[in-house]
């Protein structure tokens, strides 16, 4: 019986898989009938030709005559069109030839209407091609995964110290440590966020920017060098190992692409490094922040020997991160859980090192999320805006279809007189509405072929993954799905009210005027309000954030930009510090004066200042902040707040328009060996000593002369001076504390040149490099911009969101327009027949004119009303955004709303001029 059972299920399993073999054959069959339908059915026709001619002519053998031949064959043959009939049906595909028929019939349709055909194609063709646009940004940005494996994995950790206000801390290598042996991570690394450093030994020194990280860095990434090596993940060197992995872009910019570049010795800031590896051609540094995708260089370090201070707890530096990969299967959310009990426990070991007064928090941030950065809500608003631009564009083409149907509305009647069904005449409309948003979409997408590179300038270089940008598969995926997807929505409801025209009445009355289907003016005006209530949450969103960007434009910085440059340096910073030329002050001090003695003989200079990178107006990418011990107050660099502190020369303050309220400033005495003096701003005298005089007052900020953390304990720095509040962070948030210190008491790397005076952007970089390199011949000088141009790019983000969004609202309003005006010029065609018997009875005209206006007000009160729901909610939600400005503001929500209403006045105001001057004879005539 078993093997009963198995033959039998044999059996059957083969008498399955023949009748998929069958199934299968047929249908290529029939596809390729379908291919070649026009030849078989010539050659079936030849052959009822051929049997019949050979029917006849053994009729005409038998003694028939030739017409009583003929006759008989075609009786003995049967119908030759029933045979072709059911030789079509059994080798057709219904569902393809149906939608290939509607699909010509739509191409017919559209053709006879090229207007209307160009109208509808060109406004899909701007939501569609506004819409791609938009999302191939989003695509590259907040989409596209990380160029790494396993991008989920990889997360930055980020110590904080929220008890006395300081986030972003950095790490010490004792913490560090603690990460990679807390089995929450596959591998953690210390990473730098960035720097310049010097390459010398060609014709011009060159400032590179470079990352220093530890050996493992690569390994955390888990991306490999495409020539020679990355540095060893287990290299245990205390200090920099002397190995150096260089960028592609670097190597086939100054090697040419050189195959014998591994082992070459390269000179970065006077020590002799040795290339290992070249990072594949795609690869751009994203470890730690959006602002540092161009790093030309790593440097392996492992921060525990010279030149790095010796590993403690509390020697943390805010310029280092560590980038960690977590084991598989861990959630950043459970290892964060695992993280806080690895924090509680070492403040237990550790309490002296972490104070409870600090509340020493870790957290773990996807590093996705902080590549993306705050550009995330500016994206996430466009990408709403752009939608509702689709939205107002689909709604458009839906009453253009409407319109339409009434055109049509004869065509539709007798049509299911001869026996249409409805389903078939929805169907019908429905390919034609499909074809309408697909060539609409075909339009948009070669607009955005056309103008990608004029769009691709009007985005801010801030913006993540910049480069990333273009019109990819998936975004031609995108664009077509929402074609598609549009095409369908909004054309199934114009389709289904096509189909239900009232036979009998339209064939008696649509060719004399009828008032049209009540059911279709309904709709024609719910979309007319719903374009006005897009339109305006559209108006509300750009008004509000114009209002922002003006407010923003108009804060005074607190320094004056006019007319002044800056030109950046870098002092070479070997490993040995006695090797270095500027390791004092006083060293530094004699090249820094001669420096601003050249600068100030350039033609148009009137004056010269010099300050670090921090001291750079809106232009720098982290500010310096150190742990401020105030004397009396603080006695640990754990349990101090932490503060912005500038390094600056004398002239500075003066060049950039700061003034002194207090005290003093800096003077050319103020030197090394002199007691140490500082500046500070409002901000600080406010919040370290309320309601005190802070001149006198002394502070430690813990800072040696190359920038790192020192063990030895700093000297006391007098509080000389208080100047005005100045936004040099960001023009939107408030003034933060900053305190400035003598760049000839406290030397710098790092170095911006101020020059204010008439001076030629084009020319004055070169100037300024010939005079350096007089006096150095090994310093680079690069990165000449206007502080106008600081100042402008520090907004380009908030610029860009501004103008696409108003460009959208723009666009919005004028399709409403279109809107209101199609409708209301519907409308009083539709009434001509009851506006001329009006006339003809003694109806005032100014009456007809009100009753025309009174609809289109209707219509945009209605919108303004349900418009001003939905931008209380936007507005809400792009709170963020906002500056100077509520969500709420009473004069953007009254002026957007007024403007709308005075469009629908004036879109309105032609039809109803065109009904007030009817002649009710000649149009009662006419009907």
């Amino acid at each position: 019986m078993g093997a009963n059972r198995g033959d039998h299920r044999a059996l059957f399993q083969s008498q399955g898989g023949g009748f998929n073999l069958t199934f299968l054959r047929r249908f290529f069959i029939r596809l390729s009938h379908l291919a070649t339908g026009w030849s078989a059915d010539q050659r079936l026709q030849d052959e009822i030709a051929e049997h019949l001619a050979f029917q006849t002519e053994e009729n005409l053998r038998a003694g028939m005559s030739p017409a009583e031949a003929r006759r008989q064959a075609t009786l003995k043959l049967g119908a030759a069109q029933a045979i072709r009939e059911h030789h079509h049906a059994e080798h057709s595909i219904p569902l393809i030839e149906n939608l290939l028929f509607d699909l010509r019939y739509a191409v017919r349709m559209l053709l006879r209407s090229p207007g209307f055909s160009f109208i509808a194609i060109a406004t899909m063709a701007l939501g569609i091609g506004a819409t791609t646009a938009i999302y191939s940004v989003i695509d590259a940005t907040l989409l596209h995964p990380l160029p790494y494996p396993s991008p989920a994995q990889l997360v930055r950790v980020v110590d904080d110290l929220p008890g006395v206000g300081a986030q972003g801390v950095g790490i010490s290598v004792p913490e560090w440590r603690d990460l990679e042996s807390s089995g929450i991570f596959q591998s953690a690394a210390i990473t730098g966020t960035g720097a310049n450093v010097n390459l010398t030994g060609s014709a011009q020194p060159l400032r590179l920017s470079f990352k220093q990280v530890t050996p493992n860095y690569f390994a955390v990434l888990g991306v490999a060098a495409q020539l020679g090596r990355t540095f060893d993940p287990h290299d245990a060197t205390p200090g920099y190992n002397l190995e150096v992995v260089i960028s592609d872009g670097l190597w086939r910019r100054e090697f040419g692409a050189d195959a014998h570049i591994l082992g070459k010795a390269l000179r970065l800031d006077n020590d002799l490094y040795h290339v290992v590896g070249v990072m594949p051609r795609g690869f751009r540094d994203q470890g730690s922040t959006s602002d540092e995708q161009n790093v030309e260089l790593w440097l392996g370090a492992g921060f525990a020997g010279v030149p790095f201070p010796p590993p403690q707890r509390d020697s943390r530096l805010r310029s280092r991160a560590v980038l960690a990969r977590l084991r598989p299967g861990l959630s950043v959310a459970a290892a964060q859980g695992r993280l806080d009990a690895l924090v509680a426990s070492l403040k237990k070991q550790y309490p002296a090192e972490y104070p409870a007064q600090t509340a020493w928090t870790v957290r773990l941030i996807p590093l996705s999320e902080s590549v993306v950065g705050s550009v995330r809500q500016s994206l996430i608003l466009l990408f709403g805006a752009v939608g509702l631009v689709l939205l107002i564009s689909c709604v458009n083409v839906a009453n253009l279809l409407l319109a339409r149907a009434s055109l049509r509305g004869r065509e539709i009647a007798v049509r299911q007189a001869l026996g249409a069904q409805r389903t078939r005449l929805i169907r019908q409309f429905l390919a034609e509405s499909l074809l309408l948003f697909l060539l609409g979409g075909i339009a948009g997408i070669g607009i955005l072929f056309g103008t990608g590179h004029f769009l691709l300038r009007l985005i801010p270089e801030s913006l993540p993954h910049l480069n990333d940008i273009s019109i990819n598969w998936g975004v031609l995926a995108f664009a077509l799905a929402v074609s598609v997807a549009a095409g369908t929505v909004f054309g199934l409801a114009p389709a289904w009210l096509m189909s239900r025209f009232d036979l009998i009445g339209t064939l008696r009355q649509e060719g004399r005027g009828s008032s049209g289907s009540r059911e279709r003016s309904r709709a024609r005006q719910i979309l007319v309000t719903s374009e006005l209530a897009l339109s305006l949450v559209l108006m509300v969103a750009s008004g509000l954030l114009l209002r922002s960007f003006w407010d923003l434009f108009q804060v005074q910085p607190g320094f004056n930009p006019d007319r002044v440059m800056a030109i950046q340096t870098w002092l070479p910073g070997p490993n040995d510090p006695t090797m270095d030329p500027y390791r004092t002050a006083t060293q530094e001090a004699v090249l820094l004066r001669e420096i601003l003695r050249r600068s100030r003989t350039l033609p148009g200079v009137e004056e010269a200042a010099i300050g670090d990178e921090a001291a750079l107006p809106l232009g720098h990418s982290q500010p310096t902040r150190l742990p401020l011990i105030r004397e009396g107050i603080e006695t640990m660099d754990n349990q101090a707040p932490v503060i912005d502190s500038p390094i600056v020369s004398p002239e500075y303050f003066h060049l950039l328009g700061m003034p002194l309220l207090r005290g003093r400033l800096f003077h050319d005495q103020d030197l090394e060996d002199t007691p140490q003096v500082a500046v500070i701003n409002q901000a600080a005298a406010r919040t370290y000593w309320p309601n005190q005089d802070p001149l006198g007052k002394r502070v430690r900020l813990h800072l040696d002369t190359r920038g790192l953390v020192s063990s030895a304990k700093p000297a006391w720095t007098t509080i000389v001076g208080v100047i005005a509040d100045a936004r040099t962070e960001s023009l939107a948030d408030a003034v933060i504390p900053q305190i400035y210190r003598s760049l000839y008491q406290r030397p710098s790397k790092d170095l911006a040149i101020f020059l204010r005076g008439q001076l030629d952007p084009g020319a004055i970089s070169a100037q300024v490099r010939e005079q350096i390199q007089s006096v150095d011949p090994g310093l680079p000088v690069f990165h000449a911009e206007t502080l106008d141009e600081v100042l402008s790019d520090s907004l380009s983000v908030r610029r860009f969101s501004m103008e696409i969004v108003a460009f959208f609202a723009a666009t919005a309003l004028l399709l409403a327009g279109l809107g209101i005006y199609g409708t209301i010029s519907y409308v009083v065609n539709e009434q001509r027949r009851e506006i001329a018997v009006r006339l003809a009875l003694g109806a005032q005209r100014g009456n007809i004119l009100k009753m025309v206006l009174r609809r289109g007000v209707g219509l945009a009160a209605a919108g303004a009303g349900l418009g001003v729901a939905g931008a209380l909610i936007v507005s809400h939600l792009m709170a963020g955004l906002l500056y100077g400005v509520s969500p709420t503001d009473l004069t953007t929500f009254a002026g957007v709303t007024l403007v709308l209403t005075t469009l629908a006045l004036a879109a309105s105001y032609i039809p109803a001029l065109r009904a007030m001057r009817l002649d009710p004879i000649t149009t009662l005539h006419s009907e």
